[in-house]
């Protein structure tokens, strides 16, 4: 039997402040002066001085603000790569990504496609990036996504929502700083957790599972108990937990997969542009006949926290468009063979989807 050989984070600073040391960190790595650091940040953060004084631009370096009101898509790679490539004189040095998973997700994918031909769509799937990315660091300013330690990069292509899925895209270096999560709305910091929590319960009761994911996924699953049922927890160790559990969560998925509920809102991301955190709430928040523990628990969590989902988002769609989302629904294999075994297609058919959409 041949199992698979990953790749994971190769090297990581944890701890309150550890951001300072970024400079330190990437000093080493500078190819030459006309290898410039390319910075891609939130642009929540534009005005955020407390940030970005901290960064340290020498030469060519230069900070690029994304909006992340939209997910990211593959045409946002291919013009952030051209644009990168007019700007600078050589290949950059590194990209570093500064926000939470959508900037996560892009700095990944620039990185690969600097060094891949054709356009980023040709890349969504498994295993087919054939060149090593660039040096590339992620840093991640919300935990919850996994984003920081996953081997994919999540993307909205003209045909379908899917990640580039390789060896190449983990970060060379990931700083985990849980005091850059201090200003995180309400809202924003449940859905985010949420989505661990939803990946812990998915990878846990999967027909995936292995010892390596179910260690790292009974460590994420016991972090967001004590997170989402506990509110006596201190701010501090809060962010800690969370900034923990997310690590976690992604690690537990590196050796199994997700199911259900991100198959079903890759759906909803790509026909609505729904995020992809309260995505997974909406959807996990029907899915007691696949997860019934894990949805009673996460629907206590959601009284404890006072969190209205929004309802009806699906009310008036045509069957053409719930047509578009089941299809991309049913394109991600690998999550229904994780979710119900090998025989999925019996039980998962376009009529069983549409009746679960039609409830959202």
């Amino acid at each position: 039997m041949s199992y698979k050989n990953f790749p994971m984070v190769s090297k990581v600073v944890f701890g309150r402040g550890s951001f300072n040391q970024l400079s330190e960190i990437l000093a080493p790595k500078r190819l030459s002066m006309n290898a410039p650091f390319i910075y891609l940040i939130d642009d929540v953060f534009k005005n955020n001085i407390w940030i970005t004084s901290r960064i340290q631009l020498s030469y060519d370096d230069k900070i690029i603000f994304i909006s992340t009101k939209e997910e990211p898509k593959t045409s946002q790679v291919d013009a952030l790569v051209e644009d990168i490539i007019l700007m600078t004189k050589a290949l950059p040095s590194g990209i570093i990504g500064i926000g939470g998973g959508s900037i996560l997700d892009l700095a990944k994918a620039v990185s690969i496609m600097l060094t891949n031909e054709g356009e980023a769509k040709d890349y969504q799937g498994w295993d087919l990036v054939k060149n090593a990315a660039i040096y590339h660091v992620g840093i991640p300013t919300i935990s919850g996504t996994g984003a920081e330690v996953s081997r994919t990069t999540v993307l909205t292509g003209p045909e379908k929502k899917l990640g580039i899925n390789s060896d190449f895209t983990p970060f060379d270096q990931v700083i985990l700083d849980s005091e850059l999560t201090k200003d995180v709305p309400k809202n924003q910091w449940f859905y985010t957790g949420m989505d661990c929590y939803i990946h812990c319960i998915e990878s846990l009761s999967g027909t995936y599972l292995n010892t390596f994911s179910q260690t790292y996924g009974d460590i994420s699953l016991q972090l967001c108990k004590e997170l989402f049922l506990d509110d006596t927890l201190s701010e501090e160790e809060s962010q800690e937990k969370l900034m923990m559990a997310s690590w976690h969560g992604g690690m537990s998925i590196a050796y199994s997969q997700v199911g259900v509920a991100h198959a079903m809102s890759y759906g909803l991301a790509y026909l609505l542009g729904v995020k992809h955190g309260i995505g997974n709430c909406i959807v996990f928040d029907h899915l007691e006949e696949f997860y019934p523990e894990g949805v009673k628990l996460f629907k206590e969590m959601k009284r404890i926290h006072k969190v209205e989902l929004p309802q009806g988002i699906c009310a008036n769609l045509s069957d053409e468009e719930f047509d578009i989302m089941i299809n991309i629904a049913l394109n991600l294999v690998p999550l229904w063979e994780n979710a119900i075994g090998k025989n999925w297609r019996n039980t998962i058919t376009s009529k069983k989807l549409k009746e679960l959409y039609q409830k959202m």
